[in-house]
């Protein structure tokens, strides 16, 4: 009678685990589908930014190529006013050629970008910066040599509206970057890997493989884990790298140069294994064959890594 009843209890308990094993497995693939429905959709969005992109900056170019012209004009007229300064104070010959050099390099500057036709709006402000300062300096001869302002200068260069386009279009075009920037994060988040279903411990010997919770009877650590699967991630001979450690918190090492390079910098680690991933869900173990003495007693936690980034966690306890 008590026999039949045990065998009752197995049962029961034998349906309940079936039961949860299938709403689990229901629920996981629902959550697979909806995740790789919406890293999709984040790709699909992330192409449109990049086209929308690279339009803007075809419609900068031609900011550009006005403002370089603009730019280059300038200067020729700034040469035009040393000369005439020049004519009228001979002694400041040194000073006033050494300037009309620097102005010559920058009209050099810009003729070379315009034969590159491979010139961005950050090198024409910097050169509108350069016309600035020196149309500054030559302010200040002006004051020095000209004080009655007999010689009609043309000082200011028409740029007011050029300028302004350039900088709407420029604040545009960061502004689409920074979208962009934050549809490919979200992209690199979603190709990111995912370790689950683990079966982690310690197992008696390499040739049978049987598991046991005993400290003293441990010969092997191992974790087994299935990789999930993801259509976005790049494909091909990966490294997945298994940390164990133990209750102290110190990692076991077969070797000291057992590191590995995450985002948190260089880890130690405890074993390594390479796989051929397909874009598919595919199961892994590793395991580490125990060196030290007497292990110790308490819970241990196991890491698994893969293209630099943590993708599962697992734990055990030894008695």
């Amino acid at each position: 009678m008590e026999e039949n009843e045990n065998s009752n209890d197995y049962k029961n308990i034998y349906l309940g685990a079936i039961i949860l094993l299938v709403l689990g497995l229901g629920a996981m693939t629902f959550f697979w589908s909806t995740m790789r429905n919406e890293v999709r959709e984040c790709a699909h969005i992330n192409l449109k930014y990049q086209d929308t992109l690279q339009g803007m900056n075809k419609m900068l170019k031609g900011y550009i190529g006005d403002m370089s012209t603009d730019l280059k004009s300038d200067f020729k007229k700034m040469l035009g006013t040393y000369d005439r300064l020049l004519e009228k104070d001979a002694s400041k010959a040194d000073s006033l050629n050494a300037q009309k050099i620097k102005i010559q390099a920058q009209i050099e500057k810009i003729e070379k970008l315009q034969r590159s036709k491979n010139f961005s709006a950050a090198q024409i402000l910097k050169l509108k910066e350069e016309n600035e300062s020196l149309r500054g300096i030559m302010r200040s001869y002006v004051v020095q040599i000209d004080s009655l302002n007999t010689l009609n200068l043309e000082l200011e260069l028409n740029l007011t509206e050029t300028t302004n386009n350039l900088n709407r279009t420029t604040e545009e075009r960061d502004q689409f970057k920074q979208e962009v920037a934050e549809k490919t994060e979200q992209v690199k988040k979603g190709s990111k890997l995912s370790a689950y279903n683990f079966n982690s411990g310690a197992l008696k010997s390499a040739l049978k493989a049987k598991p046991t919770s005993r400290a003293r009877q441990a010969a092997q650590l191992q974790a087994t884990f299935t990789i999930s699967e993801n259509p976005i991630a790049s494909s091909g001979k990966k490294v997945v790298y298994m940390q164990i450690q133990g209750p102290s918190g110190k990692t076991f090492q077969r070797m000291s140069s057992y590191l590995m390079e995450t985002e948190d910098g260089s880890v130690a680690y405890t074993e390594k294994k390479e796989i051929d991933y397909q874009n598919k869900a595919i199961d892994i173990s590793i395991y580490y064959d125990i060196r030290e003495d007497n292990l110790a007693k308490g819970n241990y936690k196991v890491n698994i890594y893969c293209d630099e980034n943590l993708i599962g966690s697992d734990s055990f306890t030894l008695k």
